[in-house]
């Protein structure tokens, strides 16, 4: 499915009341907290959750305990209920500082909740911002996390929140079956085009489990699929440490697979995944090069900077800056690999892919093996452009806006 594209999709979902301006969007916890309080009231509710969970000025886990709900357990996903750890970081359980609610990290040596851990709860809440790439982590929690509901048979109700890559790009191969992992945990291409809310229904309506719960997807107002996230009115909390911004939300599913890679993808800098780069890199050959591929919605300009973590700390580095100028007409996966393929041609002897992270990344070995036997960056997209297309139509059932 072409990124590019800007249309109107079939409606197919019911959003109703919907008399909020469509400027402004009302995300799943104003609705909860505003109309459906019925669905928490009354029941020992487990919340899986982290920083990002605001609502009406606070988090979620404060409003519904002033309400009087009995919130029993947290569950935090990678970097955290505060979303500080850093990627990778091991997460031990705690009591909430704020709350005093028992914490149990999903990242670590558990990914899922136990039924021990679910034994005393009637309901399991979701309520995490998540960024629209299918190696985003969260994503894989929230799966998880309706396997374990499923297997307790207790309702799984999912706050929705926006996508910050809009409702409409599909881009990128769907997972090959035998790639499954905690950063690809369904058959579902890299940017997905889907709220968290419309991926959980597309999940458990595809049979994507391997247990299906009782599935309640509160929805938000005022939000539609074309809309970026300078158009919702909300404000943008980073929902970890390196995607600070929406811009940095856009490029991620570009520039992620520099993590397989011996560059820096601009992680401990003012703009991780914008800026890329090594100290081999000729920042202004790579930024011309690029340039001159015409490459839809974005622009390269050459930059020097020295991470101050990650890859190449304390080490000077040149590269790229990436910018979108047009992010309806952007193609993450494709940008992605022309990056990959003019560091390979300018720096063949410094340059270094790693073959086992890029695939568990791409989610296909025949994309690997394709870019390794120097395929045209062309040759390689059209080889996933009809199982996108079909996912792309596949999707419209679960859709819950316009």
């Amino acid at each position: 499915m072409n990124c590019g594209r800007s249309i109107r999709l079939a409606w197919t979902g019911v959003l109703a009341g919907s008399s909020i301006s469509l400027a402004q969007v009302s995300i799943g916890a104003d609705v909860l907290l505003a109309e459906r309080m019925d669905i928490v009231s009354g029941k020992r509710v487990a919340i899986v959750t982290n920083h990002s969970a605001r609502v009406a000025g606070q988090h979620l886990v404060d409003a519904l305990l002033q309400r009087g709900v009995a919130v029993k357990r947290l569950f935090g996903p990678e970097h955290g209920i505060r979303g500080v750890a850093a990627p990778g970081e091991t997460i031990l359980d705690t009591l909430d500082v704020t709350t005093g609610v028992p914490v149990v990290s999903l990242y670590g040596n558990i990914n899922k909740p136990s039924p021990a851990m679910l034994a005393d709860i009637d309901l399991l809440l979701y309520d995490i911002q998540d960024v629209g790439a299918r190696f985003y982590t969260y994503i894989s929690t929230m799966a998880l996390c309706m396997e374990a509901a499923a297997e307790r048979g207790i309702p799984f109700v999912v706050l929705d929140r926006p996508d910050p890559l809009g409702g409409i790009c599909v881009d990128g191969p769907v997972l090959e079956d035998s790639l499954r992992s905690f950063v690809g945990i369904a058959p579902i291409p890299v940017v997905y085009g889907l709220t968290i809310g419309e991926l959980a229904r597309l999940l458990a309506g595809e049979r994507m489990l391997a247990g299906v719960p009782d599935l309640m997807v509160v929805p938000m107002r005022g939000w539609r699929r074309e809309m970026r996230w300078e158009e919702t009115g909300l404000p943008w909390i980073a929902p970890s440490p390196n995607i600070p911004s929406p811009e940095t939300a856009i490029v991620y599913p570009a520039t992620c697979f520099l993590e397989a890679t011996n560059l820096s993808e601009g992680r401990g800098t003012r703009a991780p995944f914008q800026i890329l780069g090594a100290p081999f890199v000729d920042g202004a050959r790579l930024a011309g090069a690029l340039t001159g591929l015409g490459l839809p919605g974005v622009e390269f300009d050459s930059i020097s900077f020295t991470p101050v973590t990650s890859k190449h700390t304390g080490v000077l580095c040149h590269g790229v800056f990436l910018k979108v100028v047009d992010a309806a007409r952007f193609e993450p996966v494709t940008t992605g690999l022309h990056i990959l393929r003019e560091v390979e041609r300018l720096h063949p002897r410094d340059f270094t892919l790693k073959r086992r992270w890029f695939v568990r990344l791409m989610g296909s070995a025949a994309v690997y093996d394709r870019f390794a036997r120097g395929e045209q960056i062309s040759t390689i997209r059209s080889s996933w452009i009809e199982e996108t297309r079909k996912f792309g139509e596949m999707r419209e059932k679960y859709f819950l806006y316009r």
